[in-house]
Formats: structure tokens, C-alpha cells, sequence
């Protein structure tokens, strides 16, 4: 999955402009990781990034170098454990909020 530059540069507006849609997506990203999908994750979570925090700031934060941070994030992108969580943190932590974990019961 290939995203325009027009869409990426519409989520960056609207990242801007909309503080909750950035906190959506940072709780999209999260849902679809823990649910098993974290290719869709990983490119909503390298929008966010562009969006918010900048690969150069986030490299700082998480010690890391922005290129390897690209990649991590990239479609095919495989970052581990550590490090995915440092990403999210960051985020997180730029974005001033916190994550409310919850387990449901599938109907059925």
C-alpha cells in the first residue's frame, strides 16, 4: 500500500489543525498492532510521526538513528519489540497522552 503525496500532506493538515485526529491515530495504530496487523500500523504510525514529532526528533528521543527509524516504519519494516515500543512512547509522550488498554469478550 502506496499512500499519495497529497494524502500524506492532507493527514500532516490535518494533524495540525485536529489534536484529537492525531490521538485517533495513535489509537488506530495501537488497536491494529495488538489486533495482528501491524503492517497497517506501522504506516499509520510513520504518518503520525511525519505529522507530529519529525524522524529527526524522534531519533533523539528514542536514541535511534532516523534512517533506521525510517525503515522500522517503512511497508516493510520489521522493528522489534524494544524498539516499537520506544516509537510509541515517544508519540505517546509528544502527544501528551496515555494508552487505556482493555481486553473485550468476542460475542458468539
Amino acid at each position: 500500500m502506496t499512500l499519495t503525496r497529497d494524502f500524506k500532506q492532507t493527514v500532516v493538515e490535518r494533524v495540525k489543525r485536529d489534536p484529537d485526529f492525531a490521538k485517533a491515530l495513535l489509537d488506530e495504530a495501537a488497536t491494529l498492532f495488538l489486533s495482528g496487523e501491524p503492517d497497517a500500523a506501522r504506516l499509520i504510525l510513520r504518518d503520525l510521526v511525519n505529522a507530529t514529532v519529525g524522524f529527526e526528533s524522534l531519533a533523539e528521543l528514542t536514541h535511534k538513528p532516523s534512517k533506521s527509524l525510517h525503515r522500522m516504519l517503512s511497508p516493510k519494516g520489521n522493528p522489534s519489540m524494544d524498539n516499537l515500543a520506544a516509537i510509541f512512547g515517544a508519540v505517546r509522550n509528544w502527544l501528551k497522552v496515555t494508552f487505556d488498554v482493555r481486553v473485550v469478550e468476542i460475542a458468539g
